[in-house]
């Protein structure tokens, strides 16, 4: 009983706190406070190896590292913002995180581009460290700044497909039409006679079956990601070019966070997801080209082609004109190019 008066007075207090507040009011501000919604944009099907072992799973820790106070959800097939806007999307706030090929944004990125040129990498993982190490390194990041980027990473190597003969040589491809991923595929493409048709990803499929494009540059994982393998028999397994992606965050919504949030972010950004992609890309890109050999496609292999005597001088051709058109833009395309080959050797596996 000693107790009692110091009780009574607590449960007064408490009962007259909570009797000059809207307890439902305040319980709903709470919930909206402790858990922030982010919505993730990107344009990969929902059964894609990049979404299922990636986009998802990172989702997932987000919210488990933030104690849920972190919601990310994941929004494939590019419902939520088109495959060529998602990085804009992101800019402006109308998604939180966004997952784009920079190369869908025509003269956006021109110095992360370099890094896709022919002879600088053979493999997903070799690209994408070679893109995370510039970016971190200043060499590229000024193309980044209306963003917080989370990280970078790459597709393996485009080889050529097509649907009704095998390309052996670039004489084989003049009047094609080929669809390009990039300014610096289409450059490449141009180089040899052929006309490049810019697609997203996910138009390619009705395009091939309409006859819009005769074949395309596409990495093997994602010939069986977007079932192109249905309709291409015919594969030239050349290192054509590379393709530079990223995820991104909106600037006012990372620089809104508490600090402990931010570190959630952080600690799940970076090189170690940049190297998981590449692992992940490099395994598909060796399963989707075993599964065309056991389709009984035809295929011939090109694994060096700037020491080919066919490819060499259309490649090179290619190459030079993209510097030459982004050093017209008063950009150090020479500078980053040679810092491109430097994380290249660095990066290499």
């Amino acid at each position: 009983m000693k107790f009692a008066p110091l009780f009574s007075i607590a449960a007064l207090a408490a009962t007259s706190l909570l009797g000059c507040s809207n307890q439902s009011d305040h319980s709903d501000i709470a919930s909206t406070q402790e858990v922030t919604v982010l919505r993730f944009s990107h344009f990969y099907p929902a059964t894609a190896d990049v979404n299922q072992q990636i986009f998802e799973p990172w989702a997932k820790k987000i919210g488990e590292d933030s104690n849920g106070r972190l919601k990310v959800e994941v929004y494939p097939s590019a419902t939520l913002s088109k495959a060529d806007t998602a990085y804009e999307s992101t800019v402006k706030g109308t998604i939180d995180i966004g997952s784009q090929v920079q190369g869908y944004t025509s003269g956006r990125f021109p110095l992360t581009q370099i890094a896709e040129l022919p002879g600088l990498s053979s493999s997903s993982t070799q690209t994408g460290c070679m893109l995370q190490t510039l970016y971190e390194n200043g060499t590229i990041s000024s193309e980044y700044e209306d963003s917080h980027l989370l990280f970078m990473f790459a597709t393996g190597p485009g080889t050529l497909h097509s649907t009704d003969k095998l390309i052996r040589t670039p004489e084989d491809m003049k009047g094609m039409r080929i669809r390009r991923p990039s300014a610096v595929a289409g450059d490449i493409i141009e180089s040899m006679g052929a006309s490049p048709v810019g697609l997203p990803a996910n138009d390619i499929y009705t395009s091939l079956q309409r006859g819009v494009v005769d074949g395309l540059s596409f990495p093997w994982e994602a010939i069986t990601t977007f079932k192109l393998d249905e309709l291409t028999k015919y594969h030239t397994n050349i290192p054509f070019y590379s393709s530079a992606l990223m995820m991104t965050m909106n600037k006012d919504k990372y620089e809104g966070l508490p600090d402990d949030l931010k570190k959630v972010i952080d600690d799940n950004s970076g090189m170690a997801l940049t190297k998981k992609v590449g692992e992940m890309w490099d395994k598909a890109d060796l399963i989707g080209l075993q599964a065309a050999k056991d389709r009984g496609d035809e295929i011939i292999d090109i694994p060096d082609p700037l020491n080919d005597p066919d490819w060499k001088g259309p490649l090179e051709k290619g190459t030079q004109k993209y510097l030459d058109d982004v050093s017209a833009l008063g950009l150090d395309a020479e500078g980053v190019y040679e810092k491109a080959k430097a994380a290249s050797t660095a990066c290499k596996v």
